[in-house]
């Protein structure tokens, strides 16, 4: 559906820090991780897609029954540009993007909704600052469309973040969730 912002889940990262698939890996309620980053982005935008390496396909359906679409990227080994092109790719004619990290189970819904809000409401770049740190999700305007359509590589749309900073609308929030991602089991909650 045109006109509306849409929830991109990148979830095809190797996980090579965490020793194993830390996507499916369950967080103490027994919820994979990439499931919990899903729901709460759900909870923000109608239509989310999540990103995966073509191999990933329970991850895929554990996705689809949480409502997510699901795209795969084979380039996706190559980094995080790829992944995010292709998010965007198979939602072209949205308004916006909310890029959420499936990794980043953590962030509260108000969060995520005040980004969409943002975004809704004109703003260009949108992302979340806690304690002075830049956090996620970030939100693209539609205006961004053909940059995020040309990203490669693993930088992800950093370089756009930094060559256009002053129009980056930053909302102040304490939901330390947004800055806390899961790389380690050290960083899995006890």
């Amino acid at each position: 559906m045109a006109g509306e912002i849409v929830g991109l889940l990148l979830a095809a990262g190797q996980g090579r820090r965490f020793g194993g698939d830390k996507l499916l890996h369950p967080l103490p309620d027994g919820m994979p991780i990439a499931v919990a980053a899903a729901r709460q982005l759900r909870e923000a935008c109608p239509r989310v897609i999540a990103v995966l390496r073509p191999e990933q396909r329970e991850l895929a359906g554990l996705l689809q029954t949480a409502g997510l679409e699901t795209v795969f990227c084979a380039a996706a080994v190559d980094g995080m540009g790829h992944s995010l092109a292709a998010g965007v790719a198979a939602s072209a004619d949205a308004e916006g993007w909310i890029v959420a990290l499936a990794d980043m189970p953590f962030v509260q819904p108000d969060t995520l909704r005040r980004v969409v809000a943002a975004i809704s409401g004109g703003a260009a770049l949108v992302a979340p600052v806690c304690a002075g740190r830049r956090g996620h999700p970030v939100g693209f305007a539609a205006r961004w469309r053909d940059e995020l359509l040309g990203l490669v590589g693993d930088e992800g749309a950093r370089a756009i973040l930094v060559a256009h900073k002053a129009e980056l609308l930053a909302i102040e929030t304490d939901d330390a969730g947004c800055l806390r991602d899961v790389d380690t089991r050290a960083d899995l909650p006890a």
